[in-house]
């Protein structure tokens, strides 16, 4: 798949099949994640990655848009490290171009994965800690779900070209 059609087709999957993701397809995930830009090129991530049942049936409990990890085979959860980068939004731009390319991966190999938003949501962020053991320093932004898809969406043309704006801010369009 080119990375056009990855683009334009790819959609968020909150049903998989019981088939497993494979070491291989996981090492796949995370070297696309660490391939995204950073700023300053510090690459101030971590990934977590959650296959036992227990842990993704807690994700489910405390996240309520979570429910659908009780029956994925795999999440990855996208830390970022402040030891490294001690400026937040920076760590939230830095780790979503990683989650954004481990979607793009996901779907290129077949898989399907949604985007679980953690980080502002104070309950969402202490339930990842408490569940992996965080030290303090490390803050979860987000967690993938990843599996083989057990539903099949078709393409979505997302444009708007109401939300283009050349060369100033032309305000909010309604034609």
């Amino acid at each position: 798949m080119d990375a056009m059609e990855a683009i334009f087709t790819r959609r968020s999957v909150r049903k998989y099949t019981e088939e497993p993701v494979s070491e291989k397809e996981v090492e796949t995930l995370l070297r696309a994640a660490m391939a995204a830009p950073s700023a300053r090129n510090w690459r101030p991530w971590h990934f977590a990655t959650i296959d036992e049942r227990a842990k993704l049936e807690e994700i489910a409990e405390f996240h309520q848009y979570g429910k659908m990890a009780k029956d994925a085979p795999l999440a990855i959860a996208v830390l970022a490290d402040e030891s490294i980068e001690p400026t937040k939004e920076y760590n939230l731009q830095n780790c979503s171009a990683a989650i954004e390319n481990m979607l793009l991966a996901a779907h290129a190999l077949g898989l399907g994965a949604v985007w679980l938003g953690i980080n502002p949501r104070e309950q969402r962020m202490e339930g990842v800690r408490t569940m992996l053991g965080l030290p303090e320093d490390i803050t979860p932004v987000a967690i993938v779900v990843v599996g083989r898809p057990a539903e099949k969406k078709e393409r979505a043309d997302r444009y708007d070209p109401k939300r283009v704006h050349r060369n100033k801010w032309e305000g909010r369009r309604e034609d």
